[in-house]
């Protein structure tokens, strides 16, 4: 894959996280089950985030952060998603592209704020997310950058950005283009919630062989193949994606491609702090293995690291060298 511009180009939700630490009974009387995603309008996050206490804000979103990491191991990722002409948005735009990040998107002129998510942490390490999304649900294919799509290596989407019907229209394009280039187009189910809503169409696009590449926990796997035991569902859906890869928690993750599987354990962490931004930055580690064209072990084992790294500390960006971890 070195003979392309970008590792990976992602396309998601553009997200500022305003990150706070809060206790069980504050959730308590916000009314917010702890470990739960939310969807809140402007009006709903404006009043949440003046009972949060203080906070720090960084660019954010499922696929952002994950680009993020790509970025830290060395990788060339690409960014696509929607921001307003705001203050936030600003934000946003330099985060990203301070961290090795190529972010060409421009703003759009919109009602909509900047889309945000308010993170509330508690000392157990859970992340109790409420996410406004905002601008980035503007996103439409007019945005995309087609030639960006074909010089990447994977193309890499969200399923958070798959519910809205504009984004959803940009990122059928943008399969079209990269399978036309003869590119691999790598999906993660992102959380349940997008499942409850989407799962014909997400079952659609694998049917068609949209996906080659399928990211997804155990939860996910379960509802998306509508079977209760985990075994099972995997064994449902294997055949129907070239490589699936799924995170089971503190059991490690697993992956099946063309039929062969195979597991890794967890990398141990000396204590959780914030699980935010787990998942995203296994892909992370999971993905810029296979730019190196690694083993599948050895990229199952990458993305474990990456996630170990990413909940010893506060937020959804890696704070370690990653690529010393790698080594």
């Amino acid at each position: 894959m070195t003979d392309f511009r970008l590792d990976v180009l992602a396309i998601g939700d553009a997200i500022v996280d305003v990150i706070a630490t809060a206790d069980d009974a504050f959730l308590q009387e916000e009314g917010l089950p702890k470990g739960s995603m939310r969807l809140i309008d402007a009006a709903e996050a404006t009043r949440l985030y003046s009972h949060m206490g203080q906070a720090r804000e960084t660019s954010g979103g499922s696929a952002a952060n994950t680009m993020a990491g790509i970025a830290a191991l060395g990788g060339r990722a690409g960014f696509v998603g929607q921001v307003a002409r705001d203050q936030l948005g600003e934000i946003f735009a330099h985060d990203i592209r301070a961290l090795g990040v190529e972010f060409t998107t421009p703003p759009c002129d919109t009602d909509e704020p900047t889309g945000r998510c308010l993170i509330l942490v508690t000392p157990d390490g859970q992340r109790t997310m409420n996410t406004s999304p905002g601008a980035s649900h503007s996103l439409s294919v007019s945005a995309l950058d087609e030639q960006q799509i074909r010089d990447s290596a994977i193309l890499y989407l969200e399923a958070y950005l798959w519910v809205p019907d504009s984004p959803r229209a940009a990122m059928e394009r943008a399969i079209e283009i990269a399978h036309a280039a003869g590119r691999r187009v790598a999906f993660t189910l992102s959380d349940i919630a997008c499942i409850a809503k989407r799962r014909d169409s997400f079952l659609d696009l694998i049917q068609a062989r949209a996906i080659d590449m399928l990211f997804a926990n155990e939860a996910e796997v379960k509802a998306l193949a509508g079977i209760d035991a985990f075994d099972p569902a995997l064994a449902a859906l294997q055949d129907k994606v070239p490589l699936i890869v799924c995170t089971c928690s503190e059991r490690g993750a697993v992956a099946v491609e063309n039929g062969r599987r195979v597991a890794v354990p967890a990398a141990p962490v000396e204590r959780v702090v914030d699980t935010t931004g787990a998942g995203d930055l296994f892909a992370a580690g999971f993905l810029s293995g296979q730019a190196l064209e690694r083993p599948l072990e050895e990229c199952l084992r990458r993305g474990a690291i990456a996630a170990a790294e990413i909940i010893s500390h506060f937020g959804a960006r890696p704070e370690a060298d990653l690529k010393a971890l790698m080594a």
